[in-house]
């Protein structure tokens, strides 16, 4: 990576010179706002689906926290596109990430914003279309009245790191959070999604379930190939009595589970609402299928 380049505050620099203090304050106490975005090759050249999207939910994580971003979404919609064009990426991964810098102490220090990409991200792994083993945390996800699901906070995730531990320490290869209500949540760093007699549900917003872009893509393209779909309140056993099981995710696409806690879902094999849904996925994110074409913004 010594050759690529970094947006970082407003200009694109070299890897090696993409320098963080150690003094950072977000380094410190894990103050910062970060998204994951996907690049795919499409007919029409480089696309970055639903960048938009993905940005606007950055400022509202910020404005959670009451803090308003350094640069407009049109700024880092462009330096999103400045990052892929300059490292010539088509098939990639984006983080851009706004965090406390250093200062004199926290309520003064200015917020800085890099935009990394690369061919993979740190949730990209080998391929897991074949299915996966979950495991419900005993790590549950943190209230509301504690710190807000909503927003995509670095230091929030804490609470996630913990239950992926557990679960791969377990010997399983996904973690799957409860609320303190015992209400399913969200996996890890995913969305979750359960079929049951053709019926396509997901936990609401109220939950604590993260609002997923890919989340927000599986339901509309689920409701415009006829699939019956709601949000409800989920508990553990509706994922052990489920037909189906998957995870959602910019990283990691659509993730069949096809064991929980030990339990077979289902058959046990990749179901069929799962299989259409992540084709149909995949078709948009390239441009083969033509629907949907303001989800895929062009580098140019």
């Amino acid at each position: 990576m010594t050759d690529a380049k970094v947006w970082l505050d407003g200009s694109l620099v070299d890897w090696d010179d993409a320098h963080v203090h150690v003094s950072s304050h977000g380094l410190h106490y894990g103050i910062g706002f970060f998204e994951g975005i996907r690049c795919h090759g499409t007919p029409q050249g480089p696309a970055l689906f639903r960048l938009t999207d993905h940005l606007r939910r950055l400022a509202r994580s910020a404005a959670t926290y009451m803090v308003p971003l350094p640069y407009t979404v049109d700024d880092l919609a462009e330096g999103c596109r400045a990052v892929i064009r300059a490292n010539g990426l088509t098939d990639s991964y984006l983080r851009p990430i706004v965090f406390l810098g250093h200062g004199p102490n926290p309520l003064t220090a200015p917020y800085r914003v890099a935009i990394i990409a690369s061919s993979n991200g740190p949730l990209v792994g080998g391929s897991k279309d074949h299915g996966v083993k979950a495991k419900v945390s005993s790590f549950q996800r943190m209230p509301s009245h504690v710190l807000p699901p909503a927003a995509k906070a670095t230091g929030q995730y804490l609470n996630s790191y913990l239950a992926l531990q557990e679960a791969l320490t377990s010997g399983y290869d996904e973690a799957i959070m409860l609320n303190t209500e015992g209400h399913v949540t969200d996996g890890y760093a995913h969305n979750i999604f359960v079929v049951r007699d053709g019926e396509l549900r997901t936990p609401t917003l109220a939950s604590g379930a993260l609002e997923g872009v890919v989340r927000d893509t599986v339901l509309t393209i689920a409701g415009e190939d006829g699939i019956p779909t709601r949000t409800d309140v989920l508990v553990r056993t509706d994922l052990y009595h489920a037909d189906e099981c998957f995870l959602t995710g910019t990283a990691a696409g659509i993730v069949p589970v096809l064991n929980v806690d030990g339990r077979t879902v289902g058959s046990g094999k990749v179901g069929p609402v799962t299989q259409q849904l992540a084709a149909r996925y995949a078709d948009l994110n390239t441009g083969r299928n033509t629907a949907h074409a303001e989800w895929r913004e062009l580098v140019g």
